[in-house]
Order: structure tokens, then sequence, then C-alpha cells
């Protein structure tokens, strides 16, 4: 379904931040993007929607594929057509406009008034909190309601394609539980191709089908989930746990840091 192809994104025509990025996602399939800070993750999901022409950024090498059709040259609002929706990092709802006027804003491109009232109560089931505080000003809701929401509005588009930008952030564990459970169910029912930029890697490789970890904007490992659970140098530097399950500490951290600028 997508296919992005050694590019490279260069902001402002100076700063380059991803150099020779590639990756596929299969139809129906979850894959994780995985890494520190400033690793390129967020990068790389806005190449894919376009969104980097509305930042200076630009694919300057490389390109990218979505069901046949190369789409890197396309602008945002077209690539949106074709299928692709993202639901951006912080959670960012119309503060002014009700729970449901935000998801309506979701589907303001379809014609479909039957399909887009049936979608709404689609959405209400998978996420029941906020079905509950439908006419309530989204400004008021709580971080996890708010997040329900956003990925609720990306679902009222109908995409073949979810692009979901650290849908963890900021949340209580029990919170990033259920989320994750429903983004999995979503992936399962609709059978909607996921690509996951997450921090929390123990929650994305637990419903992702295969991962990819970004660094310095390279991607410096890949491979079916369940390997990058096993990997010790995934469990060390991003799970934070030694081989005995004790937590590095940051002199041990900058020393596995070294270790893999070598080894790279």
């Amino acid at each position: 379904m997508l296919q992005v192809n050694n590019i490279e994104v260069v902001y402002m025509n100076v700063i380059q931040v991803l150099r020779g990025v590639s990756l596929t996602v299969a139809d129906g399939q979850i894959v994780a993007l995985l890494g520190a800070n400033g690793g390129g993750k967020t990068t790389t999901l806005k190449a894919i929607s376009g969104m980097l022409k509305t930042e200076e950024g630009e694919v300057t090498d490389g390109s990218i594929e979505f069901d046949g059709q190369r789409i890197d040259r396309l602008g945002p609002e077209d690539i949106a057509v074709l299928g692709i929706s993202q639901v951006m990092e912080g959670r960012r709802v119309l503060e002014h406009l009700s729970v449901e006027e935000n998801l309506l804003v979701g589907a303001y491109r379809r014609k479909d008034r039957r399909g887009v009232k049936l979608d709404l109560e689609m959405v209400f089931d998978y996420f029941l909190p906020i079905k509950r505080l439908h006419r309530r000003m989204s400004g008021y809701l709580s971080g996890g309601e708010q997040q329900m929401l956003v990925i609720g509005r990306a679902l009222m588009a109908r995409p073949k394609m979810m692009l979901l930008d650290e849908p963890s952030l900021g949340l209580a564990p029990l919170l990033v539980q259920e989320i994750y459970e429903i983004i999995q169910k979503i992936n399962a029912e609709q059978n909607m191709a996921i690509l996951l930029v997450e921090q929390n890697v123990s929650a994305a490789l637990d419903i992702a089908d295969y991962g990819h970890v970004l660094e310095n904007g390279r991607v410096v490992l890949s491979g079916p989930a369940v390997d990058l659970r096993d990997n010790e140098d995934v469990r060390e530097f991003y799970m934070g746990l030694s081989a005995v399950g004790s937590q590095k500490s940051y002199r041990e951290v900058k020393h596995y840091r070294r270790r893999k600028r070598w080894l790279g």
C-alpha cells in the first residue's frame, strides 16, 4: 500500500533531517516507527501526508508511492483525498467546537450523509467516553478524551491508512492501554493500515506487525515486531532495560550510543 523509497528531507533548503529512509506498509498492517526525539519520525509522517509543504520542508531525493501512485509531489489536500489521514502529535482538537462538531469536520469532504451518520455511530462505539460527551466543547475534555477525539475525527474521513503521531504522549498508563486496544481493534475490524510513531516502544511493539528504529534521520534497525521486542539493543536503549531487567543509567546509555555509532 505504502512505499517510501530512500527519501531525503530538507527544511528551508538548509537543514537535512532524513537521510535515505525506506519503509513499506502493507494493506491492513500496523508498522511502528520508533526512536528518541529528533530521530526523524514525525518528519517521515509529514513527508508521507504532504504536511512538509506547510513547514518549508521538501523531499529532495527518493520517492513516496501510495496504492501505486507517486504522492511526494502532491499537496496534503490531494493526499488526504487518496485515503491518508494523519493524526498530529499534541491532540489538536478544535477547542471552540463540540465533540460531535469536531468529528463532522473530519467528514467535510464526504457527500454521503447516511454514511457519515453511520460512521459517527461507529466512532462513538469505539470511543464510549466521548459518546457521552458529544455535546461538550472539546477544549474542556481531558487529555485522553481529546486523543480519542482526534483519532475518531481521522476515522470520519474513511481513510485507507492512518498516520498516528505519539498517541500515548502525556497519558496515564491505563489510558495508553485503552487507546492502544482501540487502535488494534480499528485495524482488525476496518482492515486499516496504520503507521505509528511512538516513543513508548513497548506499547507500540505490542500491537505492531513490523517496526523500524530511526536515529539521526536514518533507519538503523528494522524487523518484525516480535523480533524487535526481544532484541537486546532495543530493550536496553529504547525500553531502558538491561538483560536482567534493571533500569539503564545515563552513563550506560551514553556508552550504548557510542557503541551504536561505531557499529553503524
